[in-house]
């Protein structure tokens, strides 16, 4: 099955009928690179705490109405968004392990920042991108029993999750395209320069996105993984979708940078995505849950405070998120 091809449909200028690619981003690294980098004998990987709590939790609320959000962080990439009435979940993760296997792989190490059994009904799920931190089959099922949300999620990894569990409700859009959710709500899929996998032989046979999401209180950019480049997918979305209210930026899994710098950002670049998107405020997630990468555990944190003083940026603007920590607007 993992030879399968996820997706079936025509021939673009992002998919070559096979795979689909970024035709300004860069290609996934080779199997020679993930063994160079896995076993060489000059790597330096951070030990992390078994355990590292947040100190914050949240108990959401049922509904948020009117022409507020409100935004929960859960972990990593996974985001409670509650705003004109509906409850939006992004790239929910509440696995302990982002792994095809339960006993092996990166483990949390901390809490998701909202207990399972405190979540509100859920109306839609935003899945951006195949890979095991992102596309959490365990999650989705147990959603799919207690909510029934629909899942909207870039082309081909449909495929993946009803080929897993039938019973949820997905549904694949291309780059571009506008959804409407409900309730004056609707997302965009748009471009992120970044590429997706679940086997060793299915990599790109499903497409990755960014989302921006139209909400009263103005858009959201939400960057689930990506690259930084020269930014222009960042400029891109400001050119297409205008004024930002907020973006929510990657700063984790970035070391070591020759060989994450193509598929995923460090707080410096981080910090120029905010300026070339022109968000008017940002929060900083994908750190500091599950070690993908050599950083330790707080050196996201800590970095972006220096990237931003470094490019004369309030540190208010720009904030690194903790599991449980709320954001309203």
């Amino acid at each position: 099955m993992s030879r399968m091809k996820t997706y079936d449909g025509p021939a673009s200028d992002h998919f070559n009928g096979l795979h689909f690619f970024d035709p300004d981003g860069a290609p996934p690294k080779s199997l020679r690179e993930v063994l160079r980098w896995q076993f060489s004998g000059g790597r330096q990987r951070a030990k992390w705490p078994d355990w590292a709590p947040s100190p914050h939790a949240d108990t959401p609320q049922e509904r948020v109405d009117g022409g507020k959000v409100r935004l929960s962080f859960i972990g990593h990439a996974s985001w409670l968004i509650e705003t004109g009435g509906l409850n939006i979940l992004v790239d929910p993760v509440w696995s302990m392990r982002v792994s095809p296997v339960a006993w092996a792989g990166p483990k949390r190490h901390n809490d998701p920042g909202i207990a399972f059994e405190k979540l509100p009904k859920i109306d839609v799920v935003l899945v951006s991108h195949g890979h095991y931190d992102h596309l959490d089959i365990a999650t989705l099922s147990r959603l799919s029993k207690n909510f029934a949300p629909r899942v909207v999620t870039p082309l081909g990894n449909d495929v993946t999750m009803r080929r897993a569990d039938s019973t949820i409700k997905a549904h694949a859009f291309d780059w571009h395209d506008r959804v409407e959710l409900g309730g004056g709500i609707a997302v965009h899929l748009v471009p992120t320069r970044h590429w997706t996998a679940r086997s060793p032989f299915d990599r790109n046979k499903a497409l990755w996105a960014s989302f921006v999401l139209e909400t009263p209180a103005g858009k959201i950019y939400i960057v689930c993984d990506s690259g930084y480049g020269d930014g222009r997918h960042f400029r891109r979305v400001a050119e297409r979708h205008g004024a930002l209210r907020l973006a929510i930026l990657p700063i984790g899994a970035y070391e070591p940078r020759w060989f994450m710098r193509d598929q995923h950002m460090n707080p410096e670049d981080a910090v120029k995505a905010l300026a070339d998107c022109g968000a008017e405020q940002a929060l900083g997630h994908h750190h500091g849950t599950f070690q993908l990468t050599d950083e330790a555990i707080d050196a996201p944190a800590k970095a972006l405070v220096e990237a931003l003083d470094a490019a004369k940026i309030p540190q208010a603007r720009f904030v690194a998120m903790k599991p449980g920590q709320v954001v309203e607007i």
